[in-house]
């Protein structure tokens, strides 16, 4: 079974990620990820989505589901628990698609 921090270990170096923001298609923010303790997981993994798909598309996120490994079911039963996750499966649920912009230090 996959682990996510083995899974982390294979997305590239984002120490020079500020903030990861999402935008709906009418341009209005849908989420933002900071670089900080607790969250270096989740710039990981949205910022390897960004290099392989561009957008936060259905396929996108039925990937990004995949690859936050055990903690998805944990999201699951605890909604809000992990709010970057709840954003895949609210993409997934609307069949959305999300731009990703990231802000550099």
């Amino acid at each position: 079974m996959k682990n996510f921090n083995a899974t982390l270990a294979t997305f590239e170096n984002v120490d020079h990620i500020k903030e990861i923001k999402l935008f709906n298609s009418g341009g209005h923010e849908s989420g933002c990820i900071l670089n900080k303790p607790g969250t270096q997981g989740s710039i990981k993994l949205y910022n390897h989505l960004f290099l392989i798909f561009g957008k936060l598309t259905t396929n996108a996120a039925i990937e990004g589901l995949n690859l936050y490994c055990e903690h998805v079911e944990d999201a699951k039963n605890n909604p809000g628990k992990h709010p970057n996750i709840d954003l895949l499966i609210d993409i997934i649920k609307r069949k959305e698609t999300l731009t990703i912009k990231i802000k550099i230090l």
